[in-house]
């Protein structure tokens, strides 16, 4: 490898939204992530919304009645 082109590879602290924190190997000082190993729904089992902006308020509304209008027209079918 040429000497004086690659960055310094040092510790790094990774902090997590919940705040989990860790020291890692990078480039950079320090990394800010939203989901880690001791909150992500994988590891954890539990279900947890990451909602941007209201977005999954704004679905739940949106299809609230859609079962309600199913079994309506499957009635009227029957």
């Amino acid at each position: 490898m040429k000497p004086g082109i690659h960055p310094e590879y040092s510790d790094c602290t990774v902090i997590c939204a919940c705040g989990h924190t860790y020291t890692t190997r990078s480039v950079r000082k320090e990394l800010r992530v939203e989901l880690c190993s001791e909150c992500h729904p994988f590891f954890t089992g539990k279900q947890k919304l990451v909602d941007t902006a209201g977005r999954v308020e704004r679905f739940q509304r949106r299809y609230a009645g859609v079962d309600k209008k199913a079994e309506r027209r499957q009635k009227g079918r029957a």
